[in-house]
């Protein structure tokens, strides 16, 4: 392979990428969301600056996706925290859980998404919407949610959908050290909200090493949704890279 071919390639392995490129679509994709309040010291430990915390709110979501361009079919649950950068509100990925090699490795690699493995289920079992997200063979977190029990305004749910996220991108160098470290930001685009509905919910999770849900524990339910749509992920861009402000210190090598 020639070098200029190399730098054709967008990932490995040659010739059996372990992704397709985008953008990719996502059609029929159902959320269960569930904010809740949590410990502020708990929730100030893990996200990081220029990112603010207004109130200590964390939102859990399940999202079954039976129809994506390059990915398939699968399920993915995702934690984050709810947030500001400057006068923006948004949301930082606290850590997503799925079991799609291609959008596990697409996630990490073209933006920063925290992806690791896990087997996450949405289903409704009689009149209950359920989320379920396992660890290996061990339950880490389940939710529930009254099955469409009030229309929820689509326009609300299209916001809701829409939320600027945030995400840390790391990369370590061959020395160990960072040779990437920036928060970057992200926006789901061309929503089409086809249905959405509120209800009365409950999230329990189960402490797990691994996958430390319960670090943030449940204080209070503030909301729950379920949402059906069609959508597009937008690229990340960087918004603070950490690394130029550690070379711009005073003795530090440029």
């Amino acid at each position: 392979m020639k070098k200029a071919d190399v730098l054709k390639q967008y990932t490995t392995p040659i010739g059996a990428p372990a992704f397709v490129q985008g953008p990719h679509r996502f059609r029929r994709r159902e959320y269960l969301n569930i904010t809740y309040r949590t410990d502020r010291e708990a929730l100030e430990k893990l996200v990081p600056e220029p990112l603010e915390i207004d109130q200590p709110l964390v939102r859990f979501e399940v999202m079954k996706m039976p129809d994506t361009t390059g990915y398939g079919a699968y399920v993915e649950c995702g934690h984050a925290a709810v947030v500001r950068m400057d006068q923006e509100q948004g949301e930082f990925l606290l850590g997503m859980y799925l079991d799609n090699l291609p959008a596990i490795a697409a996630g990490r690699e073209l933006s920063a998404f925290p992806k690791k493995l896990g087997s996450a289920k949405l289903f409704v079992d009689s009149d209950t919407l359920v989320g379920t997200l396992d660890y290996g063979t061990l339950r880490v977190a389940t939710a529930t949610m009254g099955y469409k029990h009030k229309p929820l305004d689509l326009e609300k749910a299209k916001q809701e959908v829409g939320v600027p996220t945030f995400m840390l991108k790391i990369l370590p160098g061959y020395s160990g050290r960072p040779r990437i470290c920036e928060l970057v930001r992200t926006q789901i685009t061309n929503v089409t909200v086809k249905g959405a509905w509120i209800g009365p919910a409950r999230l329990q999770f189960f402490e797990h090493a691994l996958a430390p849900f319960a670090d943030l524990p449940v204080r209070e339910i503030i909301s729950a949704s379920h949402i059906l749509t069609d959508l597009t992920l937008a690229p990340a861009t960087i918004v603070y890279d950490y690394l130029a402000e550690q070379n711009d210190q005073p003795g530090e090598a440029k």
